[in-house]
């Protein structure tokens, strides 16, 4: 019985990077593939869960689901409900723009990872350069092998593997730390038709700081980025009473020291 891939993104069902990234899968015969991916771009989406209303499922073609949710939802209910058996790897994108340095906090296409990671599966996300010059065939070698990597021996317990590829992704690449990338914080305040004023936020990437080690970096340079992500946000070396003053008042207690 072969493995089950579980595929999801956040530009959506239509996306042709997605359709490419699933036919990769499929040609290579490493793996069943199960598609589920948002009926509709949900772009910085993040790990958003729908709690206040139904998700609604419409199927495709065989193996081939859209839902009415956030990619996170996405991968949820693929898992609880639609594998007919727990995923080997969960894979989302190829995303249509770089998630680098703290876009991973906003990332839809990262979210959904995570979730298979939250859920106990190896997962990987992909994201591309934007330009009309990116060549999204060129990438699909080396995201096919890092998948076969995974389906091999796994990854760590806790561990999201975030992936960016470069314009045309060739046969480097390097594993980083995330970068930093700034953005132009912009409210701009309209009016609809009707004189009632309206609100869009966002005001595009001012610059990034190709740091060496970084994933900046890398995709600066034309190298393939793989970040390795954690899900325990723990700040580990901030857990010492040491590093913090007493607090008036208050006794601060060891945890660990009550568990010995």
């Amino acid at each position: 019985m072969k493995p089950i891939i579980l595929i999801s993104n956040d530009d959506g069902i239509a996306s042709p990077n997605l359709r490419s990234l699933a036919a990769a899968i499929e040609r290579a015969g490493i793996a069943d593939v199960l598609i589920i991916a948002p009926e509709r771009e949900r772009s910085a989406a993040s790990h958003a869960i729908t709690l206040h209303k139904p998700v609604r499922i419409r199927q495709h073609g065989p193996g081939w689901y859209s839902l009415s949710g956030t990619p996170a939802d996405c991968v949820y209910v693929g898992i609880l409900k639609l594998c007919p058996r727990p995923p080997s790897v969960v894979v989302s994108g190829i995303n249509r723009g770089y998630n680098l340095g703290s876009d991973v906090f906003y990332s839809g296409t990262v979210a959904a990872a995570v979730e298979g990671g939250l859920r106990g599966a190896p997962a990987v996300a992909f994201s591309i350069d934007p330009s009309p010059e990116r060549d999204v065939e060129a990438s699909l070698p080396f995201c096919l092998a890092l998948i076969a990597s995974i389906l091999d021996t796994g990854l760590p317990a806790k561990i999201v593997l975030n992936v960016n590829l470069p314009v045309k992704a060739g046969s480097r690449y390097a594993w980083t730390r995330l970068g930093e990338r700034s953005y132009r914080d912009d409210v701009a305040e309209r009016s609809d038709p009707r004189g009632e004023p309206y609100y869009w936020i966002g005001g595009g990437v001012a610059s990034s700081q190709p740091q060496p080690g970084t994933d900046c970096d890398a995709v600066t340079r034309g190298i393939v980025s793989v970040t390795p992500l954690h899900l325990d946000l723990t700040a580990q070396e901030m857990l010492s009473a040491e590093k913090h003053p007493p607090l008036d008042g208050f006794e601060h207690v060891s945890l660990e020291r009550q568990k010995q």
